[in-house]
């Protein structure tokens, strides 16, 4: 006879959330642990956590592991604002996703080395990362991807006081939103390249 009443162990209490299931593997539970503290702001928590992780996936040679382990501590520098230590988690995350050619971890590698070489003041850095995303976005024709990196470029114009820059950069944004009539947001973007150039 088949039943369609549902079994006791699976009803849950009205309102109460499901707990998710920690992983058997403690490395694995301790990066879960190191991403919620990051989560929270519990920055120390959370650089503990991630360097036991890189600890346990060094010993055991995981290379995937050890990139990921890097990218969070590199995580955890930045909202630290220790530029330097993000940029040398950064690094090493990049090399080995640089060698087992994972374009999709190096994009987001560069997104945050936009933020690491904007911290050091080092623009032109942060910049060849954006024109590196362009590129890779274009080849892939993500619009979304495109533009905010050229709203990323922008800001790095006007740190450096490049208003014509910029402005530029605007109008390229506003473009873009144009092809897919993004009417308002395109004036939006071609309303601040004017501000720009009349200022």
């Amino acid at each position: 006879m088949n039943s369609n009443i549902q079994p006791m162990a699976d009803i849950q209490q009205v309102g109460k959330k499901k707990e998710k299931k920690r992983s058997q593997d403690p490395i694995q539970a301790e990066f879960e642990d190191g991403k919620e503290f990051l989560k929270k702001k519990e920055l120390s928590q959370a650089a503990l956590a991630f360097h036991n992780v890189l600890r346990g996936f060094e010993e055991k040679k995981n290379q995937d592991g050890i990139a990921n382990a890097c990218n969070q501590l590199g995580n955890v520098c930045l909202e630290k604002k220790e530029f330097e230590k993000a940029l040398q988690y950064y690094k090493r995350s990049w090399e080995i996703c640089d060698r087992f050619n994972d374009p999709m971890s190096l994009l987001a590698l560069s997104k945050q080395l936009v933020i690491v070489y904007r911290g050091l003041g080092e623009y032109k850095k942060a910049l060849q990362s954006c024109l590196d995303m362009l590129e890779t976005y274009e080849l892939n024709n993500n619009p979304q991807g495109t533009v905010e990196t050229m709203e990323s470029m922008s800001e790095l114009y006007l740190d450096q006081g490049e208003k014509d820059k910029a402005a530029d950069a605007f109008r390229t944004i506003a473009s873009i939103h144009a092809n897919y009539n993004h009417k308002n947001i395109a004036e939006g973007f071609l309303k601040k390249a004017k501000e720009l150039e009349g200022s």
